[in-house]
């Protein structure tokens, strides 16, 4: 089953729970004149996305499916949305489309380099070019710069079946989610390193009003401090698995 929340004006987070993992998957439909889904999601959740989009606008419409890096959450059901919505494209960073989206993809994507700009009709999303921050070489976000509301990805991922959005603090939670992995098959989930600080101050200083989270409760809180503070639970958390310089 899946939940859909409007966390800010014509922009629905769309989440489904997976109780085996404890772990929600969050997508999001930004309606536009140029509707653009943000993370595609699997194929194996593709049906049940596929409806949560049909309650929100007929599917055919969506023109731009974007995505942070190439991991199956993120893009997994790119071409089965291509396939469905004859006018959509993919949308990614330039080493995206180059080293992946080049092969996997059933048309090309469109490869935006840093600062970049996106216009969907009402609403223009800033790219930013995040290389390795979640993770990743390709990785990049989406800044929203009307309503102010950042794409972020896996960054401030939380665990569990979380409320849709808050303004409560999502670091603790998020920590803990770091924490559980750190020591897993999963460990080294968010690298560290020289380059993140400077990153996560940068997408501070945009000001964003609302974090858009795969994973967990979106937030609308002090977001700009938020994006500061992680900076000290990331580091905290991998301290004792790199040098920084």
């Amino acid at each position: 089953m899946y939940q859909i929340d409007e966390i800010s004006a014509d922009v629905y987070r769309i989440s489904v729970y997976v109780p085996e993992i404890q772990l929600q998957f969050n997508h999001f439909i930004i309606k536009d004149d140029e509707p653009l889904l943000y993370h595609a999601g699997m194929k194996q959740m593709f049906p049940v996305l596929l409806k949560a989009v049909g309650s929100l606008l007929d599917p055919k419409q969506l023109r731009w499916i974007g995505f942070s890096h190439f991991e199956v959450d993120e893009c997994g059901a790119l071409n089965e949305w291509l396939q469905i919505a004859p006018n959509a494209k993919a949308v990614c960073s330039e080493v995206g489309a180059l080293v992946n989206m080049a092969d996997f993809a059933i048309r090309p994507a469109l490869a935006m380099q840093s600062g970049d700009v996106l216009n969907t009709g009402k609403r223009q999303y800033r790219f930013i070019r995040t290389p390795h921050l979640p993770h990743g070489w390709d990785a990049g976000v989406m800044f929203e710069e009307t309503d102010k509301t950042l794409l972020c990805s896996d960054l401030f991922h939380q665990n569990g079946d979380a409320t849709a959005l808050t303004d409560k603090d999502i670091l603790d939670s998020h920590k803990s989610a770091l924490l559980a992995y750190e020591s897993g098959p999963l460990m080294d989930y968010t690298p560290y390193s020289h380059k993140t600080k400077q990153m996560l101050y940068e997408l501070a200083d945009l000001k964003p009003k609302t974090l858009a989270t795969m994973h967990g409760s979106s937030f609308f809180g002090d977001c700009s401090k938020a994006l500061q503070d992680l900076d000290e639970v990331m580091k905290e958390v991998w301290a004792n698995n790199v040098a920084i310089v």
